[in-house]
């Protein structure tokens, strides 16, 4: 268990730094803060945060500071610190501001927060938040040693940058970059226009986040009519993307009649429908064949409804059985889908008539119960049913 201990915040709290001559009162010194890069560590360490003056003053100098979360999760990753008043004395540079730091044994990017100051009094700010860093420097991965681990794709690649992630640490899904799409898609598109039989909900039945990855459970069971309940997701309206690489990180559900998607759609959509949208399917599964999965795009060209897809096959098992990356990269030109980094399709989308895939497109994660392509669940379907999601990561050339 990661424990605070006072007395350790007790000592860090203390004032640094020197007596100098007193300074003009009518121009007192500016408080200096500077963005902290560090290792995250495997234990839980206080990190002494400095701020300091560009000299001493005549007169003790006051000031508040506060974290605020952003990739580092409080409680998880740093201790949360409420507004916490701190002096610099008379004649004094600089104060520690301690933030104890959790740290872990997980392989995982770097991670930063930010701390904020306010109510200074007695000296002028250049700025009013600062950086904390931490640095990835584990290497462990859970289920390393036990079987279905699977494939881990590079946090970096040398021509791209990463944009926008999600590793699903935390306990709820972060719905600054998340929607739930709820029901059975009536009365505009009953079935999801598929014919499909589940419905959609947000309980934690259907949709959770467990040790830093998000599960999506289809379920048999009677909700609103329906005899299955499963999850759907997306970031419409949120995050959205147009061109660079995507990477998903999951271990599918399998079964006559499971149906689960990690796909695109164009933010178009609202105004254009679909298929003028466009829409490109990083990865399906039809659930009586585990060990293929295909991807696809679907649009319009210039009035007809077309499109282009391809699969690909394990040499042996399922992707149930551990963790693959499914991944597109995709510019003005061409989209080509990949599993575990190999390359397996590729779709030329420069015709004038293929627009729609020039344009952003936002995520859409879920698991559908029967509908036109899988067929429907029949006595051999065991549920429930899961897909688990390590990690999505977004990347746009350099």
């Amino acid at each position: 268990m990661k424990v605070l201990v006072p007395c350790l915040l007790a000592f860090a709290l203390v004032w640094i730094g020197c007596k100098s001559d007193q300074v003009d009162p009518a121009s007192p010194p500016f408080l200096i803060l500077k963005d902290v890069s560090i290792e995250e560590g495997s234990e839980p360490f206080i990190l002494n945060v400095e701020a300091t003056l560009t000299e001493a003053s005549g007169e003790a100098v006051t000031l508040q500071y506060e974290t605020e979360a952003g990739k580092a999760l409080a409680g998880e990753d740093f201790v949360a610190v409420a507004p916490t008043t701190v002096t610099i004395p008379a004649g004094v540079t600089a104060v520690n501001l301690p933030i104890e730091i959790l740290g872990d044994t997980l392989r995982e990017t770097d991670e930063d927060f930010l701390v904020r100051i306010s109510g200074v009094s007695g000296a002028r700010t250049a700025g009013t938040e600062f950086t904390v860093t931490l640095r990835n420097d584990d290497t462990f991965v859970p289920g390393e040693d036990e079987p279905g681990i699977g494939y881990l794709s590079p946090m970096t690649y040398p021509d791209y940058d990463l944009v926008w992630e999600d590793a699903f640490k935390g306990s709820t899904l972060n719905t600054d970059d998340w929607n739930y799409e709820l029901g059975d898609g009536c009365p505009n598109l009953c079935g999801w226009g598929n014919n499909e039989l589940q419905y959609y909900t947000d309980r934690p039945e259907n949709i959770r986040l467990e040790g830093g990855k998000l599960i999506i459970e289809a379920r048999q069971e009677f909700l609103s009519g329906s005899n299955y309940t499963s999850a759907r997701i997306t970031t419409q309206g949120k995050q959205s993307f147009r061109f660079g690489r995507v990477d998903i990180r999951a271990k599918l559900p399998e079964g006559q009649g499971i149906w689960p998607a990690l796909w695109m759609l164009g933010e178009s959509i609202t105004t254009v429908g679909w298929p003028d949208c466009g829409e490109i399917d990083i990865m399906e599964l039809v659930g009586h064949e585990p060990s293929t999965v295909h991807g696809t795009i679907h649009y319009d060209d210039a009035g007809d409804y077309k499109y282009f897809g391809l699969g690909t096959t394990l040499d042996d098992g399922s992707f149930q059985d551990e963790y693959h990356v499914f991944s597109i990269t995709w510019d003005a030109e061409r989209i080509r889908w990949y599993v575990n980094n190999e390359q397996f399709h590729e779709a030329n989308i420069q015709s004038t008539t293929m627009g729609e895939f020039r344009s952003p497109f936002f995520l859409i994660f879920n698991v559908a119960v029967g509908g036109n392509w899988p067929g429907f669940p029949d006595a051999t379907t065991q549920f429930p049913q899961q897909m688990v999601v390590d990690y999505v990561r977004v990347f746009e050339a350099k």
